[in-house]
């Protein structure tokens, strides 16, 4: 996929694009519905599939501080959308000049004038320009005006629920991981790089743990999950507690996996925790004996889901 950085670098209009617009947090399920759209558009005029986003999130510019966390890194969101088969994305980097733009400057000039689109796939509530002035029925007019396409895809829903962020981020924050990793369509994943812990893990428990940096992303529910864990190109299975360790006073949140079958020092590495399911509530032992004897059962159920998760996602044999 090409990724273009700023309207700037376009340096002639793309070949018939259709496109879609949005922040596209996550890239879920909905979202892969609109690109396939794009997809069918692209095939129809012979053209390229587009995906328009933004960098910085528009929140991070108009309400710093004010907005939620991230369900994806803008880097892994990219990814997602080259693997959905989009052709090029052009990523705006977003400012309050860029804010300020009107809904009819933003069509004419932006993409009619500088892209060349000739399709645009939007969601049902899709608002644009400044102070979301546009809405789809003034693009279809615009549409009609400048001479391209207008499609609305209506909101997806899976399990009584329309498929969105917003949906997504509530479900991840009250550790209900595998309804998250429905809506996604994958697993939910956090990233970051392994730095030194309280050297308790191995020490004192007998069950290292890799300790996450963490980033930005909207963190679970503490609590102890059944993750996979992909470091430099392997998958392992593993338990992780995401919480404040209270049985030893901690006050700070902290991600910390037990790798399974695994003994590799890893400190500085990037790695990358995927969430399958829940376990249990991170609450105080009385002691040490008590965790250990918890970290037990909590390693053993990890191991009989992720048994159970690998023979359930492995492909029918024919």
């Amino acid at each position: 996929m090409e990724v273009i950085v700023g309207i700037d670098k376009l340096a002639r209009k793309l070949n018939k694009p259709a496109i879609t617009i949005g922040n596209f947090d996550g890239v879920h399920w909905g979202h892969r519905v609109l690109f396939d759209k794009v997809k069918d558009w692209a095939n129809r005029l012979q053209g390229q599939s587009v995906v328009m986003t933004f960098h910085p999130h528009p929140i991070e510019v108009l309400a710093p501080g004010n907005g939620p966390r991230f369900i994806t890194r803008h880097q892994r969101k990219l990814e997602l959308i080259a693997a959905s088969g989009i052709d090029a994305a052009i990523v705006v980097p977003f400012s309050r000049e860029f804010a300020a733009i009107s809904a009819r400057d933003f069509v004419q000039s932006i993409l009619v004038e500088r892209v060349g689109v000739k399709a645009v796939i939007v969601g049902h509530d899709y608002r644009f320009g400044r102070n979301r002035e546009g809405d789809i029925e003034f693009l279809r007019r615009l549409g009609d005006e400048l001479g391209f396409t207008v499609e609305m895809v209506s909101g997806i829903q899976m399990d009584g629920m329309v498929v969105s962020s917003t949906v997504i981020r509530r479900l991840i924050q009250d550790g209900d991981l595998e309804e998250a990793n429905k809506l996604l369509g994958r697993l939910y994943e956090i990233s970051g790089t392994v730095v030194p812990g309280r050297q308790r893990g191995g020490r004192l428990l007998g069950f290292p743990t890799a300790n996450i940096r963490m980033n930005d992303q909207v963190p679970p529910k503490p609590g102890v999950y059944v993750v996979e864990v992909e470091l430099d190109g392997m998958t392992y299975g593993g338990a992780a507690n995401l919480g404040y360790n209270p049985t030893f006073g901690g006050t700070d949140l902290s991600l910390e996996v037990h790798i399974l079958d695994f003994s590799q020092d890893i400190y500085g590495t990037a790695i990358t925790i995927k969430f399958i399911a829940r376990l249990r509530d991170e609450r105080r032992f009385s002691g040490p004996e008590a965790l250990i004897e918890q970290i037990h059962q909590d390693v053993a159920a990890a191991r009989e889901l992720l048994a159970r998760w690998a023979a359930a996602s492995a492909p029918a044999s024919s």
